[in-house]
C-alpha cells in the first residue's frame, strides 16, 4: 500500500499548489471559504470559479484515463493498449464536434458538448460490443476498436473539411487538442457522474483481471464471469473515457503512461494496479496542466499537445522494448 500513500500525498500537495498558482496572488484558503459561504469577493471568484474547477477537472480526467488504461491492459493482456484503442474517445469527440458543428442541443447551454460527447461514446460502445460478438475475444475487440476509431476520425476530418467558416474550424480544432482551462463546476459534475459508476464497474471486476493474467482457462476454472465481467469492464472504461473526452477533449497517452510507471511496484498484478494507476493518471494530468500555467508563453499550449509530446516517445520506447523481446 506504500505506493498509494505516496501518490495520495503527492496529489494533495500538487492540488494545493495548483490552487495557489496563477497570474494573481490570492489567499487560497480564504478564497475557498468565501466560495463555500457564497461571499462575493475577488478571492472567491478566482479560486472557486476558475482554479478549483480547473484543478478538479484535471484530477478527474487523469483518474479516468489512468484507471481505464490499467483496466484495458489487464483485460486485453496487452501492455500497449490505451483507452483510445477501443474507439470510445474518438466517438465522444465526434459526438461533441457534431453538436458544435450543427449547433444542436443549444438549450443545454454549456452542457451541450459534454452530453453529446457521452452520447457519441455510448453509441461507439454499442457498436464495439455488437462487432465483438458475445465472447469478445481480445483480438476482435482491438480490431473492432481500431476500425471504429478510424471511422470516427474520418468523420471528424470531414466535419473540419466542410466547416462553415474558418473560425468554427479553429474552435473545433482547439477543443479537440484537449484542455481543462475553461471548464466550470458543471463540467466537473458531468465528469463525476461518469467517473464514479465507471470506476465502480471496473473495481468490481478486479478479480477477473487477476484471473485473466493467468489465462482464460484459469479464469474460467476459478468460476470468474469471463463474458459478463469483460463487458462490465468495457462499459466502465467507456463511461470514464467518454466523460473525460466530453469535458476536456482528447488528452492522449495518459492511459498508456500511468500503468507502466507503476506496474513493477505492484508485482505486475493488474488488480493491484487499478488504484495506483488512477492516482498516477490524476497526478500526471494535474502536473501537466500546472506546467502549462507556469510556462511563459504568449499563448498557452493545449493540454493534449503536451501529454502527447511526453507520451509519444514513451510509447515508441515501449514498442522498441517489445520488439527486442521477441527478436
Amino acid at each position: 500500500m506504500k505506493p498509494l500513500r505516496v501518490l495520495t500525498l503527492l496529489l494533495l500537495g500538487l492540488l494545493a499548489l495548483s490552487l495557489g498558482v496563477g497570474s494573481v496572488d490570492v489567499p487560497v484558503v480564504q478564497g475557498l471559504i468565501d466560495a463555500l459561504q457564497g461571499r462575493d469577493s475577488a478571492a472567491a471568484l478566482i479560486v472557486g470559479e476558475v482554479r478549483l474547477p480547473r484543478s478538479l477537472l484535471a484530477l478527474g480526467v487523469g483518474a479516468a484515463l489512468g484507471l481505464s488504461g490499467a483496466a484495458l491492459q489487464g483485460l486485453l493482456r496487452n501492455p500497449l493498449v490505451e483507452p483510445g484503442l477501443i474507439g470510445v474517445s474518438s466517438g465522444a469527440a465526434l459526438g461533441a464536434a457534431t453538436v458544435f458543428y450543427f449547433n444542436l442541443l443549444a438549450f443545454l447551454g454549456a452542457l451541450a458538448m459534454p452530453v453529446a460527447g457521452l452520447t457519441g461514446a455510448a453509441l461507439t460502445l454499442w457498436l464495439l460490443l455488437l462487432l465483438a460478438g458475445r465472447h469478445g475475444r481480445p483480438a476482435v475487440l482491438i480490431m473492432a476498436g481500431l476500425a471504429l476509431s478510424t471511422l470516427a476520425g474520418a468523420l471528424l476530418a470531414m466535419a473540419l473539411n466542410f466547416a462553415p467558416n474558418p473560425y468554427a474550424m479553429q474552435e473545433l480544432v482547439f477543443w479537440m487538442l484537449g484542455s481543462v482551462a475553461l471548464g466550470g463546476m458543471d463540467q466537473v459534475a458531468v465528469l463525476a457522474v461518469t467517473l464514479v459508476p465507471g470506476a465502480v464497474l471496473v473495481w468490481r471486476q478486479r478479480r477477473l483481471l487477476w484471473g485473466l493474467s493467468l489465462g482464460e482457462t484459469t479464469a474460467l476454472s476459478l468460476g470468474l464471469p469471463l463474458v459478463s465481467g469483460s463487458r462490465q469492464v468495457l462499459i466502465g472504461c467507456a463511461l470514464m473515457v467518454g466523460g473525460a473526452v466530453a469535458v476536456a477533449g482528447n488528452v492522449g497517452f495518459v492511459g498508456l503512461l500511468a500503468p507502466h510507471v507503476l506496474r513493477p511496484l505492484v508485482g505486475h498484478r493488474p488488480d493491484r494496479l487499478l488504484l495506483p494507476a488512477m492516482l498516477m493518471g490524476a497526478l500526471l494530468v494535474l502536473a501537466a496542466d500546472l506546467l502549462l500555467r507556469l510556462a511563459p508563453a504568449d499563448r498557452e499550449l493545449k493540454l493534449g499537445v503536451l501529454t502527447s509530446l511526453i507520451g509519444a516517445p514513451f510509447f515508441l520506447w515501449l514498442v522498441w522494448r517489445e520488439r527486442r523481446r521477441w527478436l
